[in-house]
């Protein structure tokens, strides 16, 4: 595959230029989405203190930037998430089921020690693949 390819998108996080990584990358039908966190976008936490709140600001971030790829949440195929206190499992789990019922992606969930910022209790990536029928979107 040539550079053309390859498309990126930034979200203007200084971490972007920092650590040389894209929000999400583009590679012919396929997208993956950087680790999400629930910040606003100045960078604020959103939903402290509540795993499900900030899941829920998530995936709307995740569903953003997978507009702008050419693609929706029915395209994800695979979400990881990273949880620094595994007990909230079942209220994020809910989340996502209610996002995802008809979608249904593989999905992994694993407890982590920390997150860059104390107050971020989630962490979520996506891969995605958009549909021949869907590829004109792109």
């Amino acid at each position: 595959m040539g550079d053309m390819d390859r498309t990126t998108f930034r979200s203007g996080s200084p971490w972007e230029e920092l650590a040389s990584y894209s929000r999400a990358l583009r590679v012919g039908p396929q997208i993956f989405v950087a680790g999400t966190t629930a910040t606003d976008e100045e960078g604020n936490v959103v939903g402290q203190g509540d795993a499900a709140e900030q899941t829920r600001r998530i995936f709307e971030k995740i569903e953003r930037v997978l507009k702008r790829a050419g693609a929706e949440l029915r395209d994800v195929v695979r979400t990881r998430i990273f949880l620094t206190d595994i007990s909230a499992w079942q209220e994020v789990a809910q989340v996502h089921g209610e996002i995802f019922r008809d979608i249904r992606p593989v999905a992994t969930l694993v407890a982590v020690t920390a997150l860059v910022d104390p107050e971020m209790l989630i962490e979520i990536e996506v891969d995605a693949v958009v549909t021949s029928a869907d590829l004109g979107a792109g």
